[in-house]
């Protein structure tokens, strides 16, 4: 799907609830290098509503989202990502979570639309979904991806050494956390519902490479994409979603967290993490049995 000015609506086949995007309109790229932040997009007349997730997995974000959904009805609903990623097992725990309500998944930045019947929520496709989050994407009963969404993988590593992945030195406990959350994501994986392909294909890309942006073929055969129907707006079972297009943003995964009491964006760097469940920066990932 080209994306343009008018509007289009996703179709979930066999699914009532519909798909969203972005909490905030215009989202910034300092947002995004920010931890992640939950929140629910309301959407009238004619649709349900969304979540939205903006920003990096870290330690926190599992309760973070537990303590989200304790506020709101989210059994079946949609989550828009937009993630650079972040920590590995925060990231499975999170995903894990997202399937355990059954949501559907997909990548976008929301907008809010000055219109004659007053203020209305839309999404853009002109995403990024990279890293870690393309797992948070796996995650989804039902997934999406717009044409304009970018989703890039590469290697884990060493989230503190990630910036200069060849100039860092490494331990045996270093390759043995490496290797333990391979072993995790490659379990993850499947009990998603993801292909071999997938891993095969991020794990190829060491951190001083650029990260390699899945084409329409790899997401359909990585099993990232479930669906690729367009309804017409007012279908029973469409998706109602405005997606317009953005201007292109480069985009990198950030090795870095913020802590809890002083908020900082995160070191840029191109890895996803393999770090303990701490939301600060940490010279060493978690020791095996530590978590």
């Amino acid at each position: 799907m080209l994306l343009g000015a008018a509007p289009l609506c996703i179709a979930l086949p066999g699914l009532v609830p519909m798909l969203g995007g972005s909490a905030h309109a215009g989202v910034t790229l300092e947002e995004r290098k920010l931890p992640m932040k939950f929140s629910w997009v309301a959407c009238q007349p004619n649709c349900r509503g969304w979540v939205s997730a903006v920003g990096i997995v870290t330690s926190d974000s599992p309760k973070d989202f537990e303590d989200f959904a304790r506020e709101h009805k989210l059994d079946g609903a949609t989550v828009v990502l937009d993630s650079s990623g972040g920590s590995v097992n925060d990231s499975i725990a999170l995903g894990r979570h997202f399937r355990s309500l059954g949501m559907l998944t997909t990548v976008g930045v929301s907008v809010q639309n000055r219109t004659a019947q007053g203020d209305r929520a839309s999404v853009m496709g002109e995403a990024y979904c990279e890293s870690m989050c393309v797992f948070l994407l796996l995650s989804g009963k039902t997934r999406y991806v717009p044409e304009a969404a970018h989703v890039r993988v590469h290697q884990i590593w060493m989230g503190d050494r990630a910036g200069d992945a060849k100039a860092g030195t490494y331990s045996a406990d270093d390759l043995t956390i490496v290797e333990r959350d391979i072993g995790r994501l490659a379990k993850y994986t499947f009990d998603m519902g993801g292909a071999g392909d997938l891993l095969s294909l991020s794990l190829n890309v060491p951190p001083w490479e650029d990260l390699h942006e899945l084409s329409r073929e790899e997401l359909r055969l990585t099993n990232l994409v479930t669906t690729d129907m367009i309804a017409e707006p007012g279908s029973p079972n469409a998706v109602v979603v405005e997606l317009t297009p953005k201007p292109v943003q480069d985009r990198f995964v950030s090795s870095a967290v913020a802590t809890e009491t002083n908020p900082q964006p995160a070191e840029s760097t191109k890895t996803a993490e393999a770090m303990g469940p701490t939301s600060g920066v940490r010279a060493a990932a978690t020791p095996p049995g530590q978590e």
